[in-house]
């Protein structure tokens, strides 16, 4: 049985790990969608009038992102473009990894150089994903006429 808890533990780390990374592309729809849903709800919305702001939120940031990959050609726009969604993922993982670090480590200096590890690592994912988004822009089909 006591081998069932730190088995567990790992499992429940690179789960938490691969949740981070898959959703570090969608830092910023996410956080659009709850600042907005937020304010709706302040605003007398309800619960399900706040939620369905948020969805809308959300899903209009990820799509107006996409929409600006594929449609810009300047280069350092689409890489402007692309900072602007890796940004909240870096804090985002800078917050997880600095977290869990918390719970595993008491020295305030091994949680800090955790969580910039972490957030570098999320940054780098982000960047790589956000990247893999926009090469099926106007280059590639540039490319593709020949």
């Amino acid at each position: 049985m006591t081998i069932f808890g730190p088995l567990l533990v790992i499992l429940a780390i690179g789960f938490f790990g691969w949740l981070l990374f898959t959703l570090a592309v969608c830092a910023l729809p996410f956080f659009a969608g709850v600042t907005i849903g937020m304010w709706a709800f302040h605003t007398g919305a309800g619960v399900l009038g706040g939620i369905a702001v948020a969805l809308v939120a959300g899903g209009a940031t990820f799509g107006i992102g996409q929409l600006a990959l594929a449609f810009v050609t300047c280069t350092w726009l689409r890489l402007l473009i692309i900072l602007l969604y890796v940004a909240p993922a870096t804090f985002a993982g800078y917050s997880a990894a600095h977290g869990i670090a918390q719970i595993a480590m008491p020295s305030p200096a091994w949680q800090t150089i955790f969580g910039v590890v972490g957030a570098i690592a999320v940054s780098i994912t982000a960047f790589v994903r956000l990247t893999g988004m926009a090469a099926g822009g106007p280059a590639k089909q540039r490319l593709a006429r020949g």
